[in-house]
């Protein structure tokens, strides 16, 4: 899935280094340190070098680097794929609600995209993330269509605050559009082992019936647990897209006691906040497209000057700026591309940029920025 802007309301076991791959503990679990041997040993060895000879004998053993393997394919919908993956020791779990970064090589070089957890964490330490096919999308295209079970991506440590209290109390309403039904999932499957403690309704968006995930396991849910409801509302079927009608039912008499939590695309989480606002006891989204700039003319021209590399583009001031640079050749660090994983961070040393989801504007100098959801509104100086 989804690919994300939070809005504000988001002891390992030591094996030796040639052991196979051990469960992952929790993400709640304390991370321990090495043993003091392998410390010790870590000021002599070159973890490429280890890495590279290691990798001879099983692909997952590495000094440090966290790897995992493709050990199920399944489809899961149409155009959408589900993979579960082995990790090695150095993944250390995640938080139902939490995405990781993957990375694989394409067409010889790097590609690392964000994806939702959908499972909540197992006994034998693998995970899931169902993939949705994006059109002309490098890295959803090769996960859905060449990906097969062996392959070993790299993962990133889980991220990302779209989860749920150690408490609940209330009632809890999650809107859901296209893959941003990926985190939510976990969230219903880590409710449903706790017993779904309060009620729970699911409101799920798809374009038809046929892209929608999960659809068995959530209708029989409903029939387990009294206290779930379950709405999968198919827009080019007849459905409406989301607005204030659709979700009165949901917020009568209740909307005070009514925890929201939504992901989808940056316009469906932006609705929902600002349907929701003053409604619902808190809200919480992500989104895994940047929201559409209001009174932006995207073929506005601006300059931006790359610093480092001594270089200065002439980009559209309506575009991200990660998207800007990429489609000029320049290949930026990245990871989530929707503004919680960080990696595209650096610093904007002039100029005024606009965080594409929030509005919010920086001028001020010498001062970071995601460029995953930020545009430039004058010409630009970036430290990259």
């Amino acid at each position: 899935m989804a690919s994300v802007q939070c809005f504000p309301l988001d002891g390992v076991l030591f094996v030796s280094a040639l052991t196979p791959a051990v469960s992952s503990p929790s993400a709640s679990s304390p991370r321990q340190q090495p043993p003091l041997l392998r410390r010790w040993a870590g000021a002599f060895v070159d973890p490429a070098v280890f890495d590279y000879w290691a990798g001879h004998l099983n692909r997952l053993w590495t000094w440090e680097r966290p790897l995992a393997r493709v050990v199920e394919r399944r489809e899961a919908a149409l155009g959408a794929v589900t993979l579960v993956l082995q990790p090695n020791r150095h993944w250390h779990g995640f938080i139902p609600g939490q995405h990781l970064n993957l990375g694989v090589e394409i067409e010889g070089r790097r590609v690392t995209r964000s994806y939702s957890l959908c499972d909540v964490p197992r006994a034998d330490g693998r995970f899931a993330v169902t993939v949705q096919q994006v059109d002309g999308g490098l890295m959803s295209t090769h996960l859905c269509t060449r990906t097969r079970v062996g392959d070993v991506l790299d993962v990133g440590p889980a991220f990302g605050d779209l989860v749920l209290p150690s408490a609940l109390q209330g009632r809890y309403l999650l809107l859901a559009a296209g893959s941003g039904i990926t985190p939510l999932m976990s969230l219903v499957r880590e409710l449903a082992a706790r017993q779904m403690p309060v009620p729970v309704t699911l409101m799920y968006w798809v374009k038809t019936s046929a892209h929608a995930c999960f659809v068995p396991e959530l209708q029989a849910l409903t029939q387990r647990f009294p206290n779930f409801q379950f709405q999968l509302i198919a827009t080019q079927q007849g459905g409406r897209r989301i607005d204030a009608e659709l979700l009165a039912p949901r917020l009568a008499d209740v909307g005070a006691e009514t925890h929201a939590l939504a992901c989808g695309p940056g316009g469906f989480a932006a609705q929902a906040r600002e349907l929701l606002a003053g409604q619902a006891a808190s809200f919480k989204a992500e989104a895994f497209t940047p929201a559409v700039p209001l009174n932006t003319d995207s073929k506005h021209q601006v300059q931006v000057e790359l610093r480092r590399s001594g270089r200065t583009l002439e980009v559209a001031s309506g575009m991200s700026l990660l998207a800007a640079l990429e489609a000029q050749g320049v290949r930026p660090a990245s990871g989530c591309r929707m503004g919680i994983c960080h990696s595209c961070v650096c610093t904007k040393h002039e100029g005024l940029a606009e965080d594409m989801n929030t509005g919010e504007r920086c001028s001020e100098p010498n001062s970071a920025i995601r460029i995953c959801v930020s545009r430039a509104c004058t010409d630009l100086s970036l430290d990259l």
